[in-house]
């Protein structure tokens, strides 16, 4: 997405994360900063930028913040691929684009301020920016501007154009007409997560149970930060033996071993089992660009992992769904939409 932070506002690409709940972006002086492509944001020429001291409750309430010996509160996060954001927690304007046409500025927002970051990012994209539902987020600071609602269509890994995703609040951020469906969110622990329930894949007319029954409420977190659909094994077996009984394709490894189901293909125009994920009132179909992932000329593998974390319906599946989220009445909703042309 696209925002300004700062006075005057300084233009800044950030990645949407719905699992994480800190809005962070690199900053000078960089200690230790990734390849950015995009000029770094200066906080020392920004009129409205303030550090925040230790002693707040702003400060205690983020998780991983702790006070530096300059009482500048300093966060840490983490996440799942070792990637890290280091740096000051501080208050700063930021600016977004309106339906109207006119930016709407939000003082005093809270930002993390990055001095040293690793990791997975690259290219122009300053930072994250947490869509989670911890105090910091920006959608829980926003809350009261936005109704609690918040969408967004992501664009096509195969997309090459230099487009971004289309990340809407309030009112605009509604989902819908023809097609909608809809699922409850689930309350539990870590709060900062949106937890939905699965109860089952199908390939085609072929069912993969997730859930045994109402006592697994909540059982995978929706996730735009994360791009695999993560699964506990035996789910993950069952579907794979699914997708494999219905693919009549040569069987290839993955090159880079991440993946334990690739296919060899004579055309980028591919054409595999429709698969569609069961939650609980809405069946989400996800296209076969959502399901399989190009890896190599003439190579594309499946999505979907066995793993211990998690488990996480990831933002791969998540491509040209309109995915809106309304925390007040505490539902996520799925609409088939090509991304391309919002």
């Amino acid at each position: 997405m696209t925002y300004s932070v700062g006075t005057p506002p300084f233009n800044i690409y950030g990645i949407i994360d719905t699992g994480s709940d800190i809005v962070w972006l690199q900053c000078e002086p960089c200690e230790q900063c990734y390849n950015q492509t995009t000029p770094i944001f200066n906080p020392s020429k920004s009129s409205s930028y303030k550090n925040i001291p230790c002693s707040s409750d702003l400060c205690q309430s983020v998780r991983s913040s702790s006070g530096k010996d300059q009482n500048i509160c300093e966060y840490t996060i983490k996440y799942g691929d070792h990637s890290h954001s280091q740096g000051d927690l501080s208050i700063e304007t930021l600016t977004l684009d309106s339906t109207t046409g006119h930016s709407v500025a939000f003082p005093k927002t809270t930002i993390g301020c990055g001095h040293s970051n690793t990791g997975t990012f690259h290219g122009a994209a300053s930072g994250i920016v947490g869509l989670g539902l911890g105090p910091a987020s920006l959608t829980t600071q926003l809350k009261s501007s936005i109704g609690g609602k918040f969408s967004y269509c992501l664009l096509p890994y195969s997309d090459e154009s230099n487009r971004t995703s289309k990340l809407n609040f309030g009112e605009a951020a509604v989902v819908s007409g023809d097609g909608v469906s809809s699922t409850p969110l689930v309350k539990k622990d870590p709060p900062i997560f949106y937890y939905l329930t699965l109860e089952a894949f199908s390939v085609e007319n072929d069912r993969v149970l997730f859930s045994e029954g109402s006592g697994d409420e909540g059982n995978i977190i929706i996730d735009s930060g994360t791009t695999l659909t993560l699964l506990p094994d035996y789910v993950y077996t069952n579907l794979e033996s699914a997708v494999v009984e219905k693919v009549k394709l040569d069987r290839v490894d993955d090159p880079n071993q991440i993946f334990s189901l690739c296919y060899s293909i004579t055309s980028d125009d591919y054409d595999f089992p429709l698969i569609t994920a069961h939650f609980k009132g809405a069946d989400v179909q996800l296209h076969s660009t959502s399901t399989f992932v190009k890896v190599a000329d003439g190579i594309v593998c499946f999505a979907f992992q066995s793993s211990e974390i998690g488990p996480i319906f990831g933002n791969l599946a998540q491509q040209n769904l309109l995915v809106g989220y309304d925390i007040q009445q505490n539902i996520v909703s799925f609409k088939a939409t090509d991304c391309t042309k919002l």
